[in-house]
């Protein structure tokens, strides 16, 4: 044994330092295979799909649960704006549209009567209309600040979203996790070239061809499992054997974790122009129309006042009753290009990012870890099977290498 080392040492040397290969390649591929492709490439049942993105729904409504049940509700997103500076913001862009309303309105009541009136009258009207409208505005969104839940589905909102963008739903476990991720990798290359070293004895004693792949096939399983094991566990920094303390990395960069999740989230899933998106086309946007329909009921009704009965008389019941919904429609309708004047105002009062990071550093060790640990919790066994079949396919290609050489 010792002769056959000394005579073919270089194919000894090669042993560990391809088991550390082994163990990082499997890593590499593992971790990618989680996250890509976004979508199914291939022909079933032979292709691939990134995990993440091939279960997207549940993992993004894992997300969620977690986002909404322990960190943010509705009422944090919208309870610090404030109505009557938002009315004063939108009063130009709503008085701009005002005259074009009023005529839009009297055009669908009788064709040319709005071209009919006198000036004078025309003016009183969208002078009339002007006024109200920031009043209105003002009084729908307290409306919706103090009944926020009733037109406003976080969890429906930020699900859509991670689901039609399968990337930005990788990218929070990506950047939230990056530093386990690359930790992942390399400890392939430490922990492979351990076993390496033991699979070198086993070489030296038995020359058998199936030891390379079954050293290479518990390489790459054995790597991936205790990799996934010591970035979220132990939850508390513990000693081990007197010699070194560990504490699960991700757990470790707690304050990290949290501005990197809380920054990804507050820029690119709860904004303000996203939130506006979801109360106006959203699952409860039906709830918002007739809030705005009653707003508007009052503000006409006020504004007919002792006439009501002429009008009724001149219009008709019916068409008068259109014409409110017609004013509702066309509000709603116009919410789109005039909240965006309030962006940057939204942006900063409902200060999310914020607001997430002083939530997440009250969470526990085990709530904390949940943040990311859905991404591995009930698919681990495929990173790690993956893990176990590339390293045994590399082992058998090793294998046959050194037999090659042993020659």
């Amino acid at each position: 044994m010792f002769h056959d080392i000394g005579e073919h040492w270089y194919i000894y040397v090669s042993i560990p330092i391809m088991a550390a290969v082994i163990g990082y390649i499997t890593k590499l591929v593992a971790i990618r295979m989680m996250f890509r492709p976004l979508d199914y490439v291939g022909r079933k049942p032979f292709g691939w799909q990134g995990v993440v993105p091939r279960r997207a729904a549940r993992m993004a409504s894992i997300a969620v649960e977690m986002m909404t049940s322990q960190l943010i509700s509705p009422a944090d997103v919208v309870r610090r704006l404030d109505p009557e500076r938002i009315a004063k913001q939108l009063a130009e862009p709503l008085q701009a549209v005002a005259g074009d309303l009023a005529r839009e309105i009297a055009e669908e009541f009788q064709p040319g009567l709005w071209d009919s009136l006198p000036d004078p009258v025309r003016r009183m009207l969208v002078r009339r209309l002007r006024s109200e409208a920031p009043k209105l505005t003002a009084s729908v969104l307290r409306s919706v600040r103090d009944n926020v839940e009733s037109v406003f589905d976080l969890k429906d909102m930020v699900v859509t979203n991670l689901v039609r963008d399968k990337a930005l739903l990788n990218r929070i476990f990506t950047e939230a996790g990056d530093r386990e991720f690359r930790f992942i990798a390399h400890s392939g290359l430490f922990f492979g070239a351990l076993i390496g070293v033991v699979q070198t004895v086993a070489w030296a004693l038995f020359k058998q061809p199936l030891i390379m792949p079954l050293f290479g096939a518990i390489t790459g399983w054995f790597t991936d499992w205790l990799a996934l094991k010591m970035i979220f566990f132990p939850t508390e920094p513990t000693r081990y054997f007197g010699l070194f303390t560990w504490q699960g990395l991700f757990l470790k960069r707690r304050d990290e974790v949290s501005v990197a999740y809380a920054t990804l989230i507050a820029d690119e899933i709860i904004t303000p122009r996203k939130v506006i998106e979801a109360v106006l086309h959203g699952p409860l946007s039906d709830r918002l129309f007739a809030m705005i329909q009653r707003e508007v009921q009052h503000v006409v009704s006020r504004q007919v006042g002792p006439a009501r009965p002429l009008v009724l008389l001149a219009v008709g019941s019916v068409r008068y009753q259109r014409m409110k919904h017609l004013i509702a429609e066309r509000a709603l309708e116009l919410m789109p290009e005039t909240l965006v004047h309030i962006e940057d105002y939204a942006r900063d009062t409902m200060d999310i990012r914020n607001v997430l990071i002083d939530k997440m550093r009250e969470l526990s060790a085990e709530e904390f870890r949940g943040l990311l640990r859905p991404a591995f919790q009930q698919d681990e066994w495929i990173l790690i099977t993956v893990g176990a079949v590339l390293g045994f396919a590399v082992g058998e290609i090793q294998s046959l290498v050194l037999e090659h050489l042993a020659r």
